[in-house]
């Protein structure tokens, strides 16, 4: 059973080792390699430095993006509590209600 299961698993490696270069020996590595662009023709300001950066560089536009959308949370955030205690909402002595 043991030999079996070898000649098994060894096959199936064999498959998935050669598989992609099947494929490509069939005509599927002739494509031209996909370009992904932001169109900045009717950008002004902000946006076109952000579609900027994300044609120049993708691992920029990510770092840059997760730094800024944790920034915003917390600006809408302290932005929210503002206007809730401009208007009487008081969040910080409230009463549970769920005991």
């Amino acid at each position: 059973m043991r030999k079996l299961w070898a000649k098994i698993l060894g096959l199936g490696s064999l498959v998935a080792l050669f598989l992609p270069g099947i494929a490509l020996a069939a005509g599927g590595g002739g494509a031209a390699p996909m370009v992904i662009v932001s169109d900045t023709r009717k950008l002004g300001g902000l946006l076109a430095m952000w579609a900027n950066l994300y044609n120049e560089s993708h691992l920029y536009f990510t770092i840059v993006t997760i730094i800024i959308i944790p920034l915003i949370g917390v600006i809408f955030g302290l932005l929210a509590d503002l206007v809730m205690k401009h208007i009487g909402i008081d969040l910080e002595h409230r009463d549970l209600a769920e005991h």
